[in-house]
């Protein structure tokens, strides 16, 4: 019997694009009781990367996120900002598989309703 020797396979790469990540990211947090929205919400993805809420630094392949919330009156921002930080970090986790170092969260304005 003849063993044949197994050459190994090209290394194979996958890569998430950082909008991706801003997308998971913003719904996440927009999921959160307490969040009335992003601090400056702008409607296209190539804007909301260069100047918008959400941004990614990419060190290796961990991401380090930071986002500018707003939080609805009556809720107490500090819970509200550690809830989306765990959400955030998790989801993108999860549906990514890119391991997230941080998630800075800025509260950056209040909505009375």
């Amino acid at each position: 019997m003849e063993v044949e020797e197994m050459k190994p396979a090209a290394a194979s790469r996958l890569k998430i694009s950082e909008d991706v990540i801003i997308a998971i990211a913003k719904l996440a947090a927009l999921d959160i009781n307490g969040v009335a929205g992003l601090g400056g919400e702008i409607g296209k993805m190539s804007k909301l990367r260069r100047n918008g809420p959400i941004k990614i630094s990419m060190m290796g392949d961990v991401a380090a996120i930071d986002m500018k919330i707003v939080v609805k009156s009556g809720e107490k921002a500090c819970n509200v900002a550690q809830e989306v930080q765990t959400t955030v970090k998790e989801n993108v986790q999860n549906m990514t598989g890119v391991p997230v170092a941080r998630v800075n969260v800025t509260v950056s304005g209040v909505v009375f309703e």
